[in-house]
């Protein structure tokens, strides 16, 4: 039977470290982690092991940033992780030495090094792992493996080196934003690169040397400074298929002594730039469903930065869908918000408006909108928020999750908030995951928002910008209240609407004002003194009265 080691360092009877239990850990064990900041760099030698979150929310961290050491480093062993956010300083966040690593759903980043090094005929399964910054990507030298649906970012040299004869297959990845090239074989590197997407290169998109022979089938590669695939002497190989657009001339570079056979099939048609091929596909957004919430979001009373601010983002996501069809470069962007301000200001309508306008867009499938609090992601006990949080998640998937007062999550109510917590760890990790697929809104009192900010190291970046709601002006109170009264069939008298005016002006209106909130109570209580005085009067009233609020009610009822 499998062992299996649990690492909770508040939980007695359970290893405090991740380390701890490994050097407990026999062969065939598997290691449980709950969720939590584990600043330690592990080794593993010549057994095989797995380690995983204790609850599969993928809420671990393993931080090594400040450590001289890699934050894992495997010799001769076999090991699988799963779901697992890991990091590095100045050396790579994996080192394998021949050893097998098995990677799924894990996010690495490194500083000076590499996110992943595996060396002396290793073996690497990588699935869906992201790579978000190091000083290169993944090196395969004299070793192989797979890498399957994987997403390499924001490398400071090349994305993926293969060199010494590794002979890895590289299907289904996205390389982007390398300062040099997204893939770089030599000395004899055999690999097979198989439906990737290759862009943003300082230089080419792949460049093979030194007697390298690697199979190129089907990849899209484009804006690259250098050209989308360089091929050089004595090399050999194949590059099959590959759509290439915007990038160095030309396309493909095979040097006169290569004997690459290249087939590029129909990619000149599907490489052409600029005004040619902007009309290429049809835009995928509704321009009058677009013009119609923006009219709706123009009719709420006031809002100017709001409205602009909102406006902004419209703008920019249409006008990166014009740079798209262009052949243009187009940064990846969060549709994430934080909304911050006082209660009673629009938050909640907007943010409505905010998921139709990008499902008009194209930009979300649906639209929908769920609205959240504390009470609907937090669990009652260890493991349970991670699951009540994607349960969320899921549910919005298409359309807008709304946190409402999303600082309770950061707000310890005990000496150590830990579900509190873990619902942020795991918004972090499924807000970056699933990008495209969700706009996560969240909101409350601006002072309180900055303290949710700083609860996870990430999550800050992954909202694109902060809205700032402010609070209302008197004679804007004074026009939500007469639609409020207008939407239930009563009027307020000129004299009434000065007399809100001048309570309105007078109300302290500190952080904590209700704004629209106090409108329709207001609203209420005259509505109910009405009431009484049109009983008191002993006649049935007409039409015009029934209707009516005076300014006697409004007197009735502030004073």
């Amino acid at each position: 039977m499998t062992r299996t080691l649990l690492v909770a360092p508040l939980q007695h009877g359970a290893y405090a470290t991740i380390g701890d239990a490994l050097a407990a850990a026999p062969t065939g064990a598997t290691v449980l982690v709950t969720p939590g900041i584990y600043r330690e760099a592990l080794f593993v030698g010549d057994i095989t092991l797995r380690i995983a979150p204790a609850d599969g929310s993928g809420a671990v961290e393993l931080d090594a940033s400040d450590l001289p050491y890699p934050a894992l480093h495997v010799e001769s062993g076999d090991v699988s992780l799963e779901g697992l956010t890991i990091r590095a300083g100045d050396l790579p966040a994996i080192s394998a030495r021949g050893a097998t690593v098995a990677l799924k759903q894990v996010v690495l980043s490194t500083g000076y090094g590499a996110a992943i090094d595996v060396r002396d005929r290793g073996t690497l399964r990588a699935h869906r792992v992201r790579v978000t910054a190091g000083q290169y990507g993944v090196v395969f030298e004299d070793s192989g493996g797979t890498m399957t649906d994987c997403e390499l970012t924001d490398i400071a040299d090349d994305g993926v080196i293969v060199r010494l004869g590794a002979n890895p297959e590289i299907r289904g990845c996205t390389i982007s934003r390398c300062q040099r090239r997204g893939i770089y074989v030599y000395q004899s590197g055999r690999p097979v690169i198989e439906g990737c997407e290759i862009s943003h290169t300082g230089d080419a998109g792949i460049a093979v040397v030194h007697e390298s022979a690697p199979t190129i089938r089907g990849c899209w590669i484009h804006d690259t400074r250098g050209a989308g695939v360089q091929i050089g002497r004595g090399c050999g190989g194949e590059v099959d298929r590959c759509r290439l657009e915007n990038t160095g001339t030309p396309g493909v570079d095979v040097d006169a002594t290569a004997t690459t056979a290249v087939t590029i099939g129909d990619s000149d048609a599907a490489g052409r730039t600029g005004a040619d091929n902007a009309t290429a596909e049809p835009d995928r957004h509704d321009a009058e469903a677009v013009r119609s919430r923006l009219a709706d979001l123009d009719a709420m009373v006031g809002l100017a930065a709001v409205k602009a601010e909102v406006r902004g983002l419209i703008d920019e996501i249409q006008v990166n869908e014009w740079r798209r069809g262009a052949g243009l470069v187009v940064d990846q962007t969060s549709h994430h918000l934080i909304f911050a301000g006082a209660p009673g200001t629009g938050k909640t309508t907007v943010a409505r408006l905010y998921g139709r306008l990008l499902a008009a867009l194209g930009v979300l499938a649906k639209g929908t909108f769920k609205e959240v609090s504390r009470r609907d992601l937090v669990g009652q006990f260890l493991g349970h928020t991670a699951e009540k949080t994607a349960a969320a998640f899921e549910e919005a998937k298409g359309g807008v999750l709304f946190i409402d007062e999303a600082y309770t999550l950061s707000r310890a109510t005990s000496r150590a908030d830990f579900f509190g917590q873990e619902s942020i760890d795991m918004l972090v990790k499924l807000m970056e995951d699933h990008r495209d697929e969700v706009a996560v809104i969240a909101a409350g009192y601006t002072d309180e928002m900055v303290e949710f900010l700083s609860a996870n190291p990430g999550l800050a970046s992954r909202f694109s910008a902060t809205i700032e709601f402010e609070s209302y002006e008197p004679e804007e109170l004074v026009l939500i209240a007469q639609r409020i009264a207008a939407a239930s069939d009563y009027e307020f008298t000129d004299e009434a609407s000065t007399l809100l005016y001048e309570h309105f002006a007078r109300m302290r209106r500190d952080a904590t004002f209700g704004n629209a909130r106090e409108a329709r109570k207001l609203f209420e209580a005259i509505r109910k003194a009405q009431a009484q005085r049109l009983l008191a009067s002993g006649q049935r009233p007409d039409m015009t009265s029934l209707r009516r609020l005076a300014g006697e009610d409004v007197v009735a009822t502030v004073l």
